[in-house]
């Protein structure tokens, strides 16, 4: 692939940063891990990350991704709560959760997107060793994500992106 071509997937002229964008996806970014830390959840930076997947520039772009990522995890979570109770760390058991959740997904007709996110739910529950059981870790993750999403979809919605006319 040539330099050019490369250029041509980064770049862009309809949609660039810009400095309002990055100033609402940092506020956003920040609200969102205080409010888990104001919880006290014990890994408070999986809201951020969530806040910073659906940061978008319209509610409209926003909450198409938002309602796949809340679906997702949920999945993800019940089927990583499971996993990881009984069998923690078991890559046997991660590839069958994985598969199943395909098949889940495919037979509800669930877009990719979202079993793409009960994927990585999975693999965060069920591979990452933690003192606390499966399904306490499972419902962290569920709430940090609900936060993460709640904020990023709140401040999309009160502090809206002007974007100006090229």
């Amino acid at each position: 692939m040539s330099t050019g071509r490369i250029g041509q997937l980064i770049l862009t002229k309809d949609n660039p940063s810009t400095l309002e964008h990055s100033a609402r996806t940092a506020v956003a970014a920040v609200v969102s891990l205080l409010v888990a830390r104001l919880f006290r959840l014990p890994e408070a930076y999986w809201a951020s990350v969530s806040t910073l997947i659906v940061m978008q520039s319209t509610l409209g772009a926003a909450l198409p991704i938002s309602a796949q990522r809340m679906a997702g995890t949920a999945m993800g979570t019940i089927a990583g709560g499971f996993a990881a109770t009984y069998f923690p760390g078991n890559a046997l058991v991660f590839g069958i959760a994985v598969f199943l959740l395909g098949i889940l997904s495919a037979g509800f007709r669930v877009e990719r997107s979202a079993y793409r996110y009960a994927s990585v739910a999975v693999a965060i529950i069920i591979l990452v060793p933690r003192a606390n059981l499966g399904w306490i870790t499972a419902v962290h993750r569920f709430v940090e994500v609900s936060i993460g999403i709640a904020v990023g979809l709140a401040i999309t919605a009160f502090w809206p992106e002007h974007r100006s006319r090229a």
